[in-house]
Parts: structure tokens; sequence; C-alpha cells
């Protein structure tokens, strides 16, 4: 997987078009695939981290999501180093 971008999105609300500046990161991938990750709460004390994978699937996944989705999870890994970051080295997604 080759990334093609990488930048510090904003958001634009549908509903009254307000924009919302600095709203996390983005990393897209060559396939389309990607990844965001983001601050979730008010603040940066006790906020939450949230990751989304995002990847097209033309076809059924009847294997675990988990196993579908892995060659994201192990480009966030290796991009962003969540788990050696947060302590949790050594533990499964």
């Amino acid at each position: 997987m080759q990334v093609t971008l990488a930048d510090d999105y904003s958001y634009r609300d549908p509903v009254d078009q307000s924009v919302t500046e600095h709203s996390g990161i983005r990393i897209v991938f060559d396939d389309g695939s990607r990844l965001v990750c983001r601050l979730s709460g008010t603040g940066t004390e006790g906020a939450t981290l949230r990751l989304y994978l995002e990847r097209l699937q033309r076809d059924v996944i009847d294997d675990d999501l988990g196993l579908a989705l892995s060659p994201l999870t192990q480009a966030a890994e290796e991009l962003l180093g969540m788990k050696e970051r947060f302590g949790m080295a050594g533990r499964r997604w």
C-alpha cells in the first residue's frame, strides 16, 4: 500500500455548512483505502482517540472482518505507532 495523500482535514457539516478546521489526520492509500485518526471529546485531557479504517470491498465478506481490514491495521500501526505510544505493545487490535 502506498500513501497518496496525508493531511489535517477539515469537516463541513452537511446541514448548516459550518466548517471545522483541524478535524484530524487523514491518510489515503493508492487503492482508495484510508485511515482517519481524530480526537473525540471537548478537550485533550480525557479525550478519546478514534481510529477509523475504511476500505472498499466489492465482494461479500464471509471471513472475519478483522482479517479483511488487517492490511489497514498493519499500516496504521506502522505509520502511527499507536500501540507503542499508548503502552499497548504486544496486544492485539
